[in-house]
């Protein structure tokens, strides 16, 4: 059976990130993404974990993540996993697995004081807009008024 692998993640840069060129010219841009996950534990208590994924972006696409994103920008990856087998200067065998990114986008945004960057800036919506969002719902919804 042929292998899949997928992983999508969202988070926020941990480090600039860090465009180089291989010997053969091609670009890469190496980057950290923190991703936060919170739960409740046994006692109910509120706890938050953070996992770190390396990631690898290469060509135009590293080229541009290199170029728009910075420490804690907010972006959304999704790519292959890659697993990584070296020998350390002491003998022993390291191992790593690292997202090499197929898609990007950023997300979040903040506001221009904060420093906050993003790839593109939504045009704002016009106040008689027919698609603003009610401040209540009602209980039932009949599904054959919904327009799609």
């Amino acid at each position: 059976m042929r292998g899949f692998s997928k992983a999508i993640i969202t988070g926020n840069l941990t480090r600039d990130p860090e465009l180089r060129s291989t010997q053969s010219g091609n670009n890469v841009c190496s980057f950290s993404v923190a991703v936060n996950r919170v739960y409740r534990d046994t006692n109910g208590e509120q706890k938050e974990d953070v996992s770190f994924i390396d990631c690898s972006a290469w060509g135009k696409l590293g080229e541009t993540i290199s170029q728009y994103a910075k420490k804690g920008s907010g972006v959304l990856v999704s790519g292959r996993l890659n697993q990584r087998t070296w020998e350390d200067k002491t003998g022993n065998k390291r191992s790593s697995v690292e997202i090499v990114v197929e898609d990007f986008n950023f997300v979040g945004g903040g506001s221009r004081e904060s420093g906050a960057t993003s790839s593109y800036d939504a045009p704002a919506a016009s106040s008689d807009s027919a698609s603003t969002v009610p401040d209540e719902i009602p209980e039932e919804i009949d599904l054959s008024e919904v327009p799609f």
